[in-house]
């Protein structure tokens, strides 16, 4: 289980009174598999964030030009702070001038499966992949599916920032296909795009998500 600390960080960060983002707790999910969402972020740079449930909580990285099926394509993923498991479910409008305001949308979204074993053949933990730096894992996802992997490049510490690739594994599930269009692409739950998110929130006011 994760300490009480877990979203200290995702917390320090948002005024509550403003943004409709849920303030969440850790725990564990309510599916026998850990689950995975991938939001479309029009932030002050658009992106992809890429979640997945680790601990009861939602290990995050933002991934500028989003997942790719394509085995070639090395997808650059940053980590950005842990957020709530029902952050899953979030989709609207973070307000201007809160840390990432902007529209969200939910491109996909499913359950996956750690892949890492030991040098035995034995299924290694994993937030343990994920602590040294390469984990891989099998997703079942609506867009999204078969092997990934994660790979750390850069370790944080000392002023930088640590980095990762996200990269698809070749299986039956790899394609040519490069990742979506962001602003054509729709909502994995209402078929929304981002404009059509943005324009009922304006009609419905600040509590929409």
């Amino acid at each position: 289980m994760p300490s009480t600390d877990a979203l200290a960080e995702y917390h320090r960060k948002r005024d509550f009174r403003r943004t409709a983002e849920p303030k969440g707790s850790t725990g564990p999910g309510g599916r026998p598999e850990p689950s995975f969402v991938v939001q479309i972020h029009d932030a002050t740079a658009m992106h992809f964030d890429f979640r997945l449930e680790v601990d009861g909580v939602l290990r995050s990285w933002a991934v500028p030009k989003g997942p790719s099926a394509d085995p070639h394509d090395k997808r650059l993923a940053m980590p950005t702070e842990d957020h709530p498991l029902d952050y899953a479910d979030f989709e609207g409008v973070i307000a201007e001038g809160e840390y990432g305001g902007g529209t969200v949308i939910i491109w996909d979204e499913g359950t996956y499966h750690g892949l890492a074993t030991d040098r035995r053949g034995r299924e290694i933990p994993f937030a343990d992949a994920l602590r040294d730096g390469h984990a891989s894992f099998c997703l079942h996802g609506g867009k999204l599916r078969g092997g990934y992997a994660l790979t750390r490049t850069r370790p944080g510490g000392d002023g930088q920032h640590e980095t990762w690739l996200l990269v698809k594994k070749n299986d039956r599930h790899a394609s040519s296909h490069h990742g979506a269009q962001p602003r054509r692409a729709r909502s994995a739950r209402t078929g929304r795009t981002l404009k059509g998110v943005a324009a009922d929130a304006a009609a419905d006011g600040p509590s929409e998500r």
